[in-house]
């Protein structure tokens, strides 16, 4: 990966739908260019997919949540196809600490998350934060430390 790629990378995670043509003014180069570049990235699995953002209250999910769950290992291969399945799901992520699992997820109401949650329980012990706000919300990597590790081997 180049700086070309770096800055290719940035720009499509600020917004996957802007033109080639705009990207190919960005980097001084042509439009081919960076669209062969483009599916290079995507081929060795950098560029992963490509997302809409939705805001969740709009659409009626007014309840986000973190919730902790402890998971014994043999546990798993009964558990993901299960969480996998369950669309108010964001993510879930197995961590170190207390807890094996934390799993965002976004509910239209208490009561739905509650049901959820005693799904859940069937695997093991809960504990459940609710967001409040997001004072900062998911976004991209900043790519800016391998730009500047680039720059010092030049």
């Amino acid at each position: 990966m180049d700086k070309i790629d770096i800055k290719i990378l940035s720009l499509l995670q600020e917004n996957s739908r802007y033109p080639l043509k705009f990207l190919a003014e960005k980097v001084f180069l042509s439009s081919p260019a960076v669209s062969a570049r483009i599916e290079r990235l995507e081929k060795q699995g950098i560029i992963t997919g490509y997302h809409a953002t939705l805001d969740p209250l709009t659409l009626g999910f007014h309840i986000t949540a973190f919730i902790n769950l402890t998971l014994e290992p043999h546990q798993k291969t009964e558990f993901y196809p299960f969480v996998e399945s369950c669309p108010n799901v964001l993510e879930c992520n197995c961590v170190t600490g207390t807890y094996s699992m934390l799993i965002k997820v976004c509910f239209p109401s208490t009561q739905e998350l509650d049901h959820f949650i005693g799904q859940l329980q069937t695997y093991g012990k809960t504990e459940t934060q609710i967001v409040f706000s997001t004072p900062v919300p998911s976004r991209g990597i900043d790519l800016t430390p391998i730009e500047d590790e680039e720059a010092s081997e030049e």
